[in-house]
């Protein structure tokens, strides 16, 4: 009897680790499939090209190194995990950043493109070449992306084509009221110059009392970073005043029940301050 229970407690073993080595492998290449993917999508909007197995391995070996130092600083098995799974999913989050810091650096040179385009029309100058003169001086990204419309133009892509490749490229207010806009009149004529000049101002007014909204709201903001960061920052403290009575939360099933339980309470806290701050406009 007891051959037979040892017999089959190991069969069960096999089985449930094949399972979950399958299940680790499956989840494993789609994760890898789907990082490649968002990562050269993510950085082709920045006019960058890079290998996405190079990035795959460059991740990996950013993820182990990370968790490495978790384990040397902690002696924690499962805080370096964590360390890693962290560092692992950091650069899509980053990508994931930049990518909205540029769409509001675009937001913001907008409006001097479309008051300098709407003088050239009034001088007499046409849309391509007003385009071209005025995305040859301006900064990025602003001369980037219309200087892929430019580039598009001229490989055979229609107009209206182009101005929609750019939208999807920059789904912002601002590139939507100047994409129509160029839509309208390339289609069916009428006083651009006056057009622009009318979204011009008001994307200033716009970006005007979104800087007043992110000024007045600063505080809420500072608030609930400072409230993330005091828990740890007290942990730490009190790690180093009295290591002995801090081991139970480290090292013991309790300890890491509080701290699951803390850092739920403090996630559930910082989404409630950014969606009372979060104010749209």
């Amino acid at each position: 009897m007891i051959y037979i229970v040892i017999v089959a407690s190991l069969s069960a073993v096999c089985i449930v680790s094949w399972y979950a080595l399958k299940s680790f492998t499956v989840g494993y290449g789609r994760y890898r499939q789907a990082f490649q993917k968002e990562a050269v999508d993510r950085l082709s909007e920045f006019f960058l090209f890079f290998d996405p197995a190079q990035l795959w391995s460059a991740n990996l070996l950013l993820c182990a190194a990370v968790a490495m130092i978790g384990f040397m600083l902690s002696g924690q098995l499962w805080l370096s995990g964590l360390c890693g799974s962290i560092a692992l999913a950091l650069p899509q989050w980053y990508i994931r950043h930049l990518k909205r810091r540029r769409a509001m650096l675009f937001e913001a040179q907008l409006p001097d493109l479309l008051m300098a385009l709407a003088g050239a029309l009034r001088a007499g100058s046409g849309m391509q070449s007003a385009l071209h003169q005025i995305v040859a001086h301006s900064p990025a990204p602003l001369a980037q992306e219309f200087g892929l419309l430019l580039r598009e133009q001229r490989m055979g892509i229609s107009f209206e084509e182009a101005l929609s490749n750019l939208y999807r490229r920059m789904p912002t207010e601002g590139a939507g009221l100047t994409v129509s806009s160029l839509t309208v009149a390339a289609q069916s004529g009428g006083s651009l110059a006056e057009t622009l000049e009318r979204i011009s101002t008001t994307l200033r007014a716009r970006l005007h009392l979104l800087a007043r909204v992110a000024a007045l709201t600063s505080q809420g903001r500072l608030q609930a970073w400072i409230m993330a960061s005091l828990p740890v920052a007290l942990g730490v403290v009190l790690n180093h005043l009295d290591p002995a009575s801090m081991r139970i939360l480290w090292e013991q099933p309790i300890g890491w029940t509080v701290i699951a339980a803390v850092a739920v309470l403090e996630l559930i806290g910082i989404l409630f301050i950014r969606r009372i701050v979060s104010i749209k406009i």
